[in-house]
């Protein structure tokens, strides 16, 4: 993990409240870290913490916010020590068209999950540049090739992955790691209802048999933290993804013809019913902004 041992000392995992977040913080917790959970849900995060065995601080922050991150961070400092691991894991996602996605939904899902993983990585960095430490930013396989009808989800993690790319060749003198993880099909609420919903089930129902499981949060966490412990520059759950990487400048054309196959007979009604936040993660943001999953407006006309 951190080149001043074997394993390192201090982890800060943001959106660990639940799913993939929770685990990995409860897998390098069993690796003997110290961990500092934070996100939006306070009382989520001390029911993970007190799961886990070692010391762990909660921290109720929105990762958007990079005044309180900043304090999130100082606290961390003060608390526990530097962090020689950061995990850039918050996000929540939407689906349903474009053009009847609320614009503030749209933003939020890209502020969330871009500007919130750079306002992670800028607080943080100097504490990793401390330690010589590891970051690893949470991307996707919507990196590879972007699903229509989750166009902000496709976008911010496409922007993810680029931000991580260019921050790994710009902190290496400082001896810092970057790695990107690219996670599939994971059982988190955000996905809760893959069965019923028609974009995530559409989306799904024509790729290849290995391409449609579903892991586990704790299976994917064991990948995270055993990338983290070799410091990868890739991490891929599952493992077998890191085979689709040389097929990337097809992968968009792909995607696009097979979605246009697994989703041509869809009503629009059914579209627009559905457009809205994924997941309990993502609703809880909503909640905490005093906000509630907005409304589809009016379907626009055709052409």
């Amino acid at each position: 993990m951190a080149q001043g041992g074997p394993y390192a000392r201090i982890a800060v995992v943001t959106g660990a409240a639940r799913g993939v977040g929770a685990a990995v913080a409860r897998r390098l917790a069993l690796r003997g870290m110290r961990v500092a959970l934070l996100g939006r849900e306070l009382d989520s995060l001390r029911k993970v913490a007190a799961g886990l065995p070692t010391e762990a601080h909660c921290f109720e922050v929105d990762v958007t916010d990079e005044a309180a991150l900043q304090g999130a961070a100082r606290s961390v400092d003060a608390r526990l020590g530097p962090a020689s691991v950061v995990v850039a894991n918050a996000g929540i996602a939407a689906a349903g068209p474009f053009a009847t996605c609320a614009a503030s939904l749209f933003d939020r899902v890209v502020e969330v999950n871009l500007i919130g993983s750079a306002n992670t990585a800028r607080v943080f960095l100097p504490q990793l540049v401390r330690t010589g430490g590891y970051f690893l930013q949470v991307a996707s396989t919507a990196a590879f090739g972007s699903a229509p009808l989750m166009s902000a989800y496709c976008a911010s993690k496409a922007g993810v992955e680029s931000f991580a790319q260019a921050l790994r060749t710009e902190v290496r003198p400082a001896g810092v790691g970057v790695g990107i993880a690219y996670l599939h099909w994971t059982g988190t609420d955000m996905i809760a209802a893959l069965d019923e919903h028609p974009v995530l089930r559409a989306l799904r129902s024509h790729q290849p048999a290995p391409a449609r499981r579903v892991h586990s949060p704790e299976q994917v966490a064991r990948w995270l933290v055993r990338g983290v412990e070799r410091r990868a520059v890739s991490v891929y759950a599952p493992p077998w993804l890191r085979l689709v990487q040389p097929l990337r400048p097809v992968l968009p054309l792909v995607v696009s013809a097979v979605a246009r196959r697994s989703l041509s007979a869809l009503p629009s009604e059914e579209l627009e019913r559905t457009t809205g936040v994924l997941g309990e993660g993502g609703a809880a943001d909503l909640r905490a902004r005093g906000a509630v999953p907005p409304v589809p407006p009016v379907t626009p006309p055709q052409t």
